[in-house]
């Protein structure tokens, strides 16, 4: 049996158990990747992320949700390069190279306040949703009444796929009660992906949009409480289909408030909407161990 420090994070805020909550993993090459697969259910988080060396970039970090890896994870990069950055282990760099699943994005860090990470994420990506609004709505608890025809419900990638799903009304996020498991048969052209709607009412006058993110059954979670590629590509979908103007983004996005886990992510988006740029923060919790086989 082998004990494995977990080092706990929230990213997307400066308040502990606030944002969204990241394990982090040091020394991550003594491990397997069935061994990070392992740690990463037993701690429990939507992801776990393992920094591990690259030869092809400054940093290679590895992310896990309970039930499988995944490409990108915005949140558990930010909770990593704030840990990795405030224990001293990144010899004062103000920029580096992130190799992920996704690709190498590059990486600058900041001071507003505190301690700041802007991630580039990958180029953002849209499919078609041919499925049923009806089923779709009925699986997050609402009508089908509540979802904004006027805008297109499309699945969205910046490093990781999920559907965008826009809603007309604010208060209809505090009605929403995912019943998961439906997801795959209703998600047809995409069956592991995640669901993500959002809408233009915020709670927080200073934001652009509100969301919540109800995770695919196979990643072991229910729900992510503030997310940081779904808000990527939700920034890239506001240029697209709202916006319009072919000028650059700078947006605030809210989420998390519904259940307690109040968090905010800064988006940034080219004029061509092709460069998006995630910018957050993190905070450091507790740590703890796992045990694994």
């Amino acid at each position: 049996m082998n004990k494995v420090k977990v080092y706990h994070y929230d990213a997307f805020s400066d308040v502990p158990d606030m944002g969204n909550p990241a394990g982090v993993v040091l020394g991550g090459e003594a491990l397997t990747e069935e061994q990070m697969q392992k740690v990463a259910e037993r701690v429990g988080f939507n992801e776990t992320a393992f920094p591990l060396s690259s030869d092809q970039a400054d940093l290679k970090i590895a992310f896990f949700t309970p039930g499988h890896e995944i490409n990108l994870c915005g949140h558990a990069t930010m909770a990593t390069l704030y840990a990795l950055k405030t224990r001293g282990l990144l010899h004062e760099k103000s920029s580096l190279t992130l190799e992920t699943k996704a690709g190498i994005l590059p990486i600058r860090f900041h001071s507003k306040d505190g301690l700041y990470m802007t991630m580039r994420q990958a180029a953002p990506q849209f499919q078609p949703f041919n499925g049923s609004l009806k089923e779709l709505a009925d699986a997050m608890g609402l009508q089908e009444s509540d979802i904004a025809t006027e805008l297109p419900t499309v699945y969205g990638s910046t490093g990781t796929w999920t559907l965008l799903i826009p809603v007309k009304r604010l208060e209809a996020f505090k009605r929403m009660v995912p019943d998961n498991n439906r997801f795959p048969s209703i998600l047809k052209e995409m069956p592991k992906a995640s669901i993500h709607p959002f809408c233009l009412e915020t709670y927080d006058v200073n934001a652009h949009m509100h969301a919540r993110h109800f995770s695919s059954p196979y990643s072991g979670t229910i729900e992510d409480p503030v997310t940081g590629t779904a808000s990527g590509v939700m920034g890239a979908y506001y240029a697209r289909y709202i916006n319009k103007q072919n000028a650059p983004l700078e947006l605030l996005i809210e989420q998390g408030q519904e259940i307690g886990r109040n968090g905010r992510v800064g988006v940034s988006v080219s004029e061509d909407g092709n460069v998006i740029e995630v910018t957050g923060n993190a905070v450091y919790v507790k740590e703890f161990e796992v045990t694994i086989d």
